[in-house]
Parts: C-alpha cells; structure tokens; sequence
C-alpha cells in the first residue's frame, strides 16, 4: 500500500499538522480520528489493513488528519477561546486540507467525509456546513450537539459547529437541501456502553433531518455494539459500498 506523510504549519491554527495519505487512486475519503487523537489512529487501529481490497484496488485514497480536539472539545479553557480553536480547525480543513486534497491526483470525484468517535462529529460539521466539497458522509458514534460539551453554553461561533443548533433553523428552501438529498448520508451508532451521547444526538438528529426534508441512512446497532474500533471497523466495511456507490 502505498502511503505518504505530508506536513506544514497551519496560520490558522499556529501549528504543525499532519496529514497522513493511504492509496494512490480511486475515491478520496477524508478521515477524522476519535477523540483526541491524531492521523496516525487508522493505521495503528488496523483500519487501512481492513479497507485494504479498496485502496489497493484504486476504489479510494484514505487521507488521514490530525486533530486538536484537546484544545477545543475537550478542554478545561476559556470557552470563547475553545469554540475559536474549533472554528479555526474547521476553517483549516476546509481551506487547507480539502485543496491539498484536491492536489493528490484527478477531481473526477468528490471526495466523501467519515470519522469514528469525536472524528464523527469532525466529519459531520464539515459535510453539514459544506455539503458542495463532498459527495458523501458515514459518521459512526458521532455527538452533534456541541453544547454536551461546553457546560449547556453556546455562542455565536460554536452555533455553527453544533448540527443540532444550526440545522433546525434551516429554512426547508435553504438550497443546502437540495445538496443534501443529492449526497449520501450515513449516520450510525451502537447502543452499547460508552454510546449514551451519540445514542441521543443521532436520534434526534434523525428528528431534524426528516423535518428538513433530508433523506439520510440513520442507522442504530444494536445493545452488544460498544465503542471502539472493533466494531468501526465493522461498521466502515459495511457503509463504505453504498457511499463508494458500489
């Protein structure tokens, strides 16, 4: 499998970042790690192992990022300062790594967005809030309600990075609809242990995207199905052919 390393300094973020790139052909998908974790995670994980039959065989390129969630989410800081990391890690994704993206070889396809865990949520605000860059989206055990993770508070900026705020205030004319319906959404969880956060958002994100008129796969495993890789791994082999439109 061919693989690179590719790395620069962010302006937006006043750091390094990494972006790790798995395959050399095929459908780019732009991969969020769990929780605090960098773009090292599905390699170590066995992840590019199990998705091997598609990036060896040019049906996608897995492209890895880093994250900071440290310093936004799961932070213990000043609460304006972490929804403005948060923000400025969605700008540097859509304005960085998306065109570097673009950079890897032909634009014949979209790329599709995916993230377990936190990298969930990641995937999910990006498609949400820019459904034009990308032809897809499997969230696994995503939280989409940001204010979980702040303490019940929500300003103006960490709005935009909250599914559950920005969405149900979307008008029904809003032409994102239309974007929306034209790609395709998966949105999973288990219902194990771990799972009570993601559990809850996902059903009510269910709630939203059907009175928005948005059609998307929202899909509840079952009680046995806990955090953690295993069952991603599971899960990512399952929904991949339908978003690849296998």
């Amino acid at each position: 499998m061919e693989t690179r390393l590719d790395c620069w300094y962010s302006e937006r973020l006043q750091k390094e970042m990494r972006v790790r790139t798995y395959g050399n052909g095929g459908v780019p998908v732009l991969a969020f790690p769990p929780q605090q974790m960098l773009s090292d995670a599905y390699e170590k994980a066995g992840v590019t192992e199990t998705l091997a039959r598609w990036i060896d065989g040019q049906r996608m390129r897995l492209v890895a990022v880093d994250t900071i969630d440290g310093e936004s989410w799961f932070s213990d800081g000043d609460r304006d300062w972490r929804a403005n990391r948060q923000e400025a890690y969605y700008e540097y994704i859509s304005e960085e790594v998306v065109p570097f993206v673009r950079s890897l070889g032909s634009w014949d396809h979209l790329p599709i967005c995916i993230g377990c865990g936190f990298g969930g949520t990641h995937a999910a605000i990006l498609f949400l809030r820019r459904p034009d860059l990308f032809s897809g989206l499997i969230s696994l055990a995503g939280s989409y309600d940001a204010k979980t993770f702040f303490d019940g508070w929500l300003n103006w900026r960490l709005y935009d990075n909250s599914p559950l705020d920005f969405l149900p205030n979307m008008a029904n004319e809003h032409p994102y609809i239309e974007i929306y319906n034209a790609r395709k959404l998966v949105f999973c969880t288990g219902q194990g242990q771990g799972l009570d956060e993601p559990r809850r958002t996902t059903d009510l994100l269910r709630t939203v995207l059907r009175d928005r008129g948005v059609k998307a796969w929202i899909d509840f495993w079952g009680h046995d199905v806990d955090y953690g890789w295993d069952w991603w791994k599971k899960q990512l082999v399952y929904f991949l052919p339908y978003v690849l439109a296998e």
